[in-house]
């Protein structure tokens, strides 16, 4: 970090004094408009630059542009997609105007006319092209891999413009009207927040699917980005592949669909409107635009060559009108060329988001995305070992300088482009913009970082709850960073509760013995008060429904000691293997008690135990994408594939003071596909079987809950502790329909609510060994509680929803169709229907 801080100094003290002498010399002004030589209309966002130089403008929606350099060269180059490169000779006087014609680098054809029966003639083209998507599609290749360059940018705009009815700009365009900033194209002040640039190897393979980026250098320069390594990962090839043979493009996480994909007829209309050349091909220029305006899908243009009928050229717009949150218009521009195996290859991809504003003082943003692939090379697969990790950093990935970079870049970079890097870090240091990005850390991260230690305090949803056990609970916890050890992770925290006034603690410590495969080792132990039906194990990550749970009443609450050692390793692509062993007790608070197993020679009631467990767990998930800084990893999610997990438990008598011998085993599937234009449906299966006689409080107790909030991963309508079993399946399904209704009700289409239907099922039962282990009494003669099970019919429910309320909103209405007048033995009444509420940041 040290090398690559002094790197970005002397970078920006160069431009700095570069900058300073330029001013000092003679300048010469460039200006004029860029027009189409047919139609005379102005080309925005066409790329001008002095010819063997780095300086260089774009010019603005209409066309028009202005370059002031200090030095000059013997000709302006002018370039744009879809047009011919044209230079223009310069003139040694301080100001000048040059009006560029350029003309399209589809050069018009002899006319050519189709006739075809039944409809506009792209029809029949198209319906070739999607006939041979698999003839081109690059995902069909045995192997390839290629060197990539990405670069991404990001701006605050549209904080100077007048307002509507004369309203003074907002607080916060105030703000950014003082921040340091560049020009846009359209002339108005923006501020960069983010730039960032990647070089890197990609290598791929099919049967079985595999991909690896190696990232050789990457810089990363923005407000609030404190981590480096996830960031590079994150701005790499691996999450800007666009690839319109496939059925759709995921983009934000939508499926929008390809107008030469599978649903290409049922969702897109076409118009044959020329036959152009585009690199000296001949291509069919074909318009596509949705058949309903308010669908998610993509309008423009795309460029297929006559002689292959493969993809050449694809302009591809998805506007307002689609529902997409916080996103004004995406566009894409997507140049194709031929490998030399055949097959069509992604070479240059820009993505452009240009986001609309949430109120109407509010600024705007822009986010450019360039990619571009070279040396495209088909070449045997490597062996599956190779592509694991899919992202991996080389060591000196940081260390580059402005040399390197110039030599890198597919183009030069613009003036204002260059600017922008020293911009960028300027506003990353205002103090008001520093104290607000450690504030949207803390919110969203929960840790404060305290640089001086390198730890960080937190999480910040924990640090209190109120309960009728502990009163008052107060929580600190620390951990420490990657400024403490590129090794090891320490981490704990203290809990005091006023009204029990009992200590908690937990300490863990864990240690990286491997990066390539990851290989980690661990110990932890912990003391605390629990409750059964919600422990860390059935909760998962729902970190603020584990926090909700410490408030209000606890019932059948128990102490619990929790001694921890695991040691987890990566055994090949997808594969991720953890062994441990787990000793803990239980200490209850509440009328408790079982009858040992038939193997103990004491027989007589009792109400605690120590139980000591091997724990051996398999995950596969072959699509997921994971993300490694210097210490832990950080799932991307899984795109195409489901997730497996495999669980087994045993449990070992008189091993570490163990009351009993059993064994536990469970497998969960989580999963999501599209259904076209239905939307995307999640889902996860389940099931489990535990063949022993253990007190209830080891057997399986489906995650209920009786909170306000809609929780996915639990059964909504069930109470907490509701049912227990020892053998189990499950199924739990959500489907969202993207708006699929909604937007074609005139009334609602401007509010971008989306519909989402859910089912829960869960099957199960208890056997008559483990229903007998409960006695009626303690060994002093008090009631004990017992448990509710499933009996033949299964647990159901089901509800319906809207999604996406002010873009952050979620109302469900749920319905419990079986065992609706359950007496359960929680003291809490069953609600067969409930309104539940969540909330999330989506796109």
């Amino acid at each position: 970090m040290t090398v690559y801080l002094r790197t970005r100094l002397v970078l920006a003290l160069l431009l700095t004094g570069l900058t300073s002498i330029s001013l000092a010399q003679t300048s010469y002004t460039i200006s004029g408009r860029v027009t189409d030589a047919s139609t005379g209309d102005g080309i925005p966002f066409a790329s001008l630059a002095l010819k063997g130089t780095t300086s260089g403008t774009t010019s603005d929606v209409d066309g028009r542009y202005s370059l002031t350099v200090g030095k000059l060269t013997d000709s302006l180059l002018v370039q744009s997609l879809g047009y011919r490169t044209h230079a223009y000779g310069l003139l040694p006087q301080p100001t000048q105007t040059i009006d560029a014609r350029l003309s399209a680098a589809a050069t018009r054809l002899n006319e050519v006319r189709v006739y075809a029966k039944g409809g506009d003639p792209a029809y029949r083209v198209l319906r070739e092209v999607v006939r041979r998507r698999d003839q081109f599609n690059p995902a069909q290749l045995t192997a390839y891999e290629f060197d990539s360059y990405t670069k991404i940018e990001g701006y605050i705009n549209n904080f100077g413009q007048q307002r509507k009815h004369n309203r003074r700009p907002g607080p916060i365009s105030r703000l950014l009207g003082r921040l340091p900033a560049v020009t846009d194209a359209s002339g108005q002040r923006a501020v960069p927040v983010f730039i960032s640039e990647t070089v890197s190897a990609v290598y791929a393979r099919a049967n079985p699917d595999r991909t690896k980026e190696y990232i050789r250098k990457s810089r990363v320069s923005g407000v609030g980005v404190s981590d480096g390594s996830l960031i590079a990962q994150l701005t790499g090839a691996s999450f800007q592949q666009y690839n319109f043979y496939r059925n759709s493009l995921n983009i934000f996480r939508k499926d929008i669909p390809s107008p030469v994909g599978s649903q290409w007829d049922a969702l897109y209309t076409f118009r044959l409107k020329d036959t152009v050349l585009v690199d000296n091909a001949p291509c069919y220029e074909i318009e596509f635009t949705p058949k309903r305006a308010t669908d998610l899908a993509f309008t423009g243009t795309v460029w297929i060559d006559t002689l292959h009928l493969a993809l050449a050229q694809v302009d591809a717009l998805v506007d307002k009108r689609a529902n997409i949150n916080f996103v004004d218009e995406l566009h894409i521009e997507q140049s194709w060329e031929t490998t030399a195996s055949g097959t069509r290859f992604p070479t240059q991809t820009q993505l452009t988001i240009d986001t609309d504003e949430p109120t109407p003082n509010a600024p705007g943003a822009l986010i450019r995305f360039l990619t571009t692939a070279r040396n495209i090379s088909p070449k045997a697969p490597h062996e599956a070992g190779f592509y694991n990790p899919s992202i991996e950093l080389a060591d000196d990935y940081k260390q580059t300088d402005a040399a390197f970079w110039q030599n890198a870049r597919p183009e030069s970079l613009s003036p204002d482009e260059f600017k922008a890097l020293r911009v960028v870090d300027s506003v990353r240091n205002v103090p008001l913009i520093k104290v607000a990005g450690e504030v949207i850390k803390l919110g969203v991260l929960g840790y404060k970082p305290i640089e001086k230690w390198n730890i960080d305090i937190g999480p910040l949803l924990y640090s209190y709850a109120n309960n009728n056990v502990e009163g008052n609970r107060f929580r600190l916890g620390l951990r420490t960073n990657t400024g403490f050890s590129r090794k090891w992770l320490l981490s704990g925290y203290l809990a005091y509760g006023t009204f029990d006034q009992q200590l908690k603690y937990s300490a863990q410590a864990e240690y990286i013995v491997s990066r390539k495969p990851w290989t980690v080792i661990g110990a932890r132990r912990t003391y605390d008060l629990e409750r059964i039906g919600i422990s860390t194990d059935n909760i998962g990550g729902n970190s603020l429904f584990a926090a909700y749970s410490r408030f209000g009443p606890i019932r059948r609450p128990y102490f619990q000691e929790d001694n921890l050692v695991y040691a987890r390793r990566e055994l090949g692509s997808g594969f991720t293997q953890t062994l441990a062993l787990r000793n803990r007790t239980f200490e209850p608070l509440f009328p408790f008690a079982f009858r040992p197993q038939s193997a103990d020679a004491d027989q007589s009631v009792r109400n605690s135990y120590r139980t000591t467990e091997l724990i051996s767990e398999t995950r596969f998930a072959p699509d997921e994408v994971l993300l490694q800084n210097d210490n832990v990893r950080v799932s991307a999610g899984a795109v195409r594939k489901p997730i497996f997990t495999l669980r087994y438990t045993l449990g070992l008598r008189d091993v570490l003071g163990s009351d009993f011998a059993y064994q536990r085993v469970a497998l969960t599937m989580k999963h999501s596909f599209r259904m076209g234009v239905l939307g995307r449906t999640y889902y996860t299966v389940g099931a489990g079987l535990i063949p022993s006689t253990v007190p209830y409080p080891l057997l399986y107790t489906p995650l209920g809950n009786e909170s306000a909030f809609y929780v996915s991963n639990a059964y909504n309508l069930m109470n907490y502790f509701e049912f227990v079993c020892d053998r189990w399946a499950s199924v739990q399904v959500e489907h969202n329909f993207g708006g699929l209704l909604f937007n074609r009700l005139p009334l609602l289409r401007r509010l971008k609510w989306r519909e989402v239907v859910t089912a829960n099922v869960l099957v199960g039962g208890v056997s008559s060994a483990n229903l007998s282990a409960i006695p009626a009494a303690d060994a002093q003669g008090n009631a004990v509680e017992g448990f509710s099970s499933l009996s033949r019919r299964p647990y159901v429910e089901v509800g319906y929803g809207i999604d996406n309320i002010f873009k952050v909103l979620r109302v469900d209405f749920l319905h419990r169709l079986t065992y609706r007048d359950n007496l359960t033995r929680t003291g809490v009444p069953v609600t067969p229907f409930a309104v539940k509420f969540s909330g999330w940041l989506s796109f």
